[in-house]
């Protein structure tokens, strides 16, 4: 509880028992020669502005700045008329109630917030930078790119950056939720905003604080609120007009019957104050936006950023989702999956050949070959290199003429081969005109991909729709293994914007299209869908910048848990929506009706408030299993 909430709290108090002894006296009789006095009142002012004197300043300098129709003006008008008709203690009463109301209201916002602000504690506050052999503290944003820092044990990384020395241990929790370390060693990439264990770590800066990992989610945590859900959205436009019409009907209540019908002024003045402190809509506008801010704040736990309550909202009704494939339901690795020599060859001099044979090259293909050699590979015993567009390539080893390649290759060089039925990217490998063998590399699924997919299934997602530029036949049998129910292969950056709008023309009614990708060509695929899902950690810039949602670990089993946490976030937001306008149209007629008392009236205000923001903070515990 902040320092404020306990000043607040220590306020209630003494008004509550001082209001509790003038009770006492009151309905005993023994307030003395003041009974029955005009002036009766003042003692209940004392509890009254000892509880409420905020309230009533505060709704003055509304209407000094016209914005009259508010919680606070409702409660300062209401009170006022229980006063003018008589009604002392409960005037004072009604006032610490609703500051009761008002206190828990006020600990369950710093409550449901504590998760997502517990994210500002990731915030370096400083960097280590060797100076003249000295280590000297800056501010991060004054470390540039390609310095040198110094992160000692326990010490937050300042900036992303990559290992030059040491090895370590990083707890991650704070940025992806999850509790086991990540070792790290020379020439591994660190993110900031991570916590160094037992070693310490020389550090290479590769960008500037403002473009870092832990600045730009900064970012997103401080934008979240600004997105608002359509249900928001219509909440604040409803308070707009439903405060002046209920002000409006109270004085109608007031004035039309005495006037028309020859009533008690005293009795129409009552029920319309009653009708007044019914009527603050402070549960609905308090408890809806703290149901969606609960909802943000359980995906962050898991380490799940969304960038907005809408975007919230939007994920609820995804019925859905569509994924590119490399990097994103595959690890973005090739590896040598398999080797098919010829008769007379063995699997290591095939594997020798083809590793000698791509020894310039720079691509993917090429890098997965020389890992699999595991060899340091002498470069004299190549040469005479040539590269043929979209075949391969020619290069003498040891002075004989090799081929590593596509099928193609081999047909141009006049080599006869047999084709190769294995799923995956076939390298043909021949040396001196004679075919020696193949070797298939593949992309290797993630762990847990399939998984995955079921728990979205589970979730409520009914289709999934796998998009990738790989070939078809790679394509299908990724969709296979993982059980996808529609694959898209051979696909350009704007054909996969073709096939997701495609998609997005056979929506019907509130269902919602999710895009899961994350390389910059996925950036206007995740504009372009209903909600943009990206991963955060290997992701590109461009593709984190273009979600609205973030998975900080590139965990794409939290995917389902998210959806939960919206749908279960919807279904709290609803119920308050039901509870908040259900109990206040019934006691409103009962109000009117002269059947509700001040007391009844403060139920359907602060009772119904408080329930619904308990109600609200479920959201902040919701389960994710």
């Amino acid at each position: 509880m902040t320092k404020k909430q306990k000043k607040m709290l220590a306020r209630i108090i003494i008004a509550f028992v001082l209001e509790a002894a003038l009770m006492v006296l009151y309905k005993s009789g023994k307030f003395g020669m003041i009974e029955g006095k005009w002036y009766e009142f003042v003692p209940f002012t004392v509890p009254y502005l000892i509880a409420g004197y905020d309230i009533l300043i505060h709704a003055a300098k509304n209407i000094v700045h016209g914005q009259v129709f508010d919680e606070d003006f409702l409660m300062m008008i209401a009170t006022f008329g229980a006063f003018a008709i008589g009604e002392y203690e409960e005037a004072a009463g009604v006032m610490i109630f609703f500051q009761i109301g008002e206190l828990f209201q006020n600990y369950a916002v710093g409550k449901s917030r504590a998760s997502i602000s517990a994210l500002m504690d990731i915030a370096p506050e400083y960097a280590n930078v060797e100076e003249d052999g000295e280590l000297v503290e800056k501010d991060p944003d004054e470390v540039h790119v390609d310095e040198v820092i110094i992160v000692k044990p326990g010490e937050k990384i300042p900036l992303d950056g990559v290992v030059l020395e040491g090895s370590s241990l990083l707890d991650t929790s704070s940025l992806t939720g999850e509790s086991v370390p990540r070792s790290v060693r020379e020439g591994d990439d660190v993110i900031s905003g991570c916590v160094n264990g037992s070693g310490t770590l020389k550090v290479r800066v590769t960008r500037e604080y403002e473009d870092s990992t832990v600045s730009r989610i900064l970012e997103l945590v401080e934008n979240a609120s600004i997105r608002k859900a359509p249900v928001e959205n219509f909440i604040t436009t409803f308070a707009r007009y439903y405060t002046p019409a209920v002000t409006i009907g109270a004085v109608l209540l007031a004035l039309l019957p005495p006037l028309f019908f020859g009533g008690s002024w005293a009795e129409w003045i009552r029920r319309a104050c009653t009708f007044l402190v019914i009527s603050c809509p402070c549960a609905l506008v308090i408890s809806i936006p703290m149901g969606f801010f609960g909802g943000i704040g359980a995906a962050s736990k898991i380490g799940v950023l969304v960038k907005g309550s809408n975007f919230l909202q939007a994920l609820s009704d995804v019925k859905t989702i569509v994924f590119d494939k490399t990097g994103t339901l595959t690890k973005g690795e090739f590896r040598v999956t398999e080797m098919l020599p010829q008769l007379g060859v063995t699997e290591e001099e095939l594997l020798e050949k083809a590793a000698l044979s791509e020894n310039y090259s720079g691509h993917p293909i090429a890098a997965a070959l020389k890992s699999a050699y595991g060899k340091k590979i002498d470069s004299a015993r190549v040469s005479d290199a040539e590269e043929i567009a979209g075949h391969g390539i020619s290069v003498k080893v040891d002075g004989k003429n090799c081929l590593a390649g596509n099928l193609k290759l081999l047909k141009l060089k006049g080599v006869e081969a047999q084709p190769c039925t294995e799923i995956g990217t076939v390298v043909y490998v021949a040396e001196e005109g004679r075919f020696l063998g193949c070797i298939v590399i593949s992309d290797v699924i993630k762990d847990g991909a399939k998984d995955a997919l079921t728990a979205m299934k589970k979730a409520g997602v009914q289709k999934t729709v796998m998009l990738t530029g790989d070939k078809k036949e790679t394509a299908e049998n990724v969709a296979g293994v993982l059980g996808i129910d529609e694959v898209h292969a051979e696909l350009l950056p704007a054909d996969k914007v073709s096939e997701v709008e495609r998609i997005l023309g056979t929506e019907t009614g509130k269902d919602k299209t999710a895009f899961v990708g994350d390389g910059i060509n996925d950036a206007p695929v995740l504009t372009r869908a209903d909600v943009g899902i990206a991963m955060g950690t290997l992701g590109s810039d461009a593709a984190i910048e273009a979600a609205d949602i973030v998975l900080m670990d590139d965990d794409i089993t939290k995917i389902a848990s998210t959806v939960k946490i919206a749908r279960k976030t919807l279904s709290i937001v609803r119920q308050n929506i039901v509870l908040a306008l259900g109990v206040k149209f019934i006691v409103l007629i009962m109000g009117a009706l002269g059947r509700a008392s001040m007391w009844l009236a403060m139920f359907a205000d602060v009772g119904v408030a408080v329930l619904a923001i308990m109600n609200s903070m479920r959201a902040l515990h919701i389960d994710r299993k």
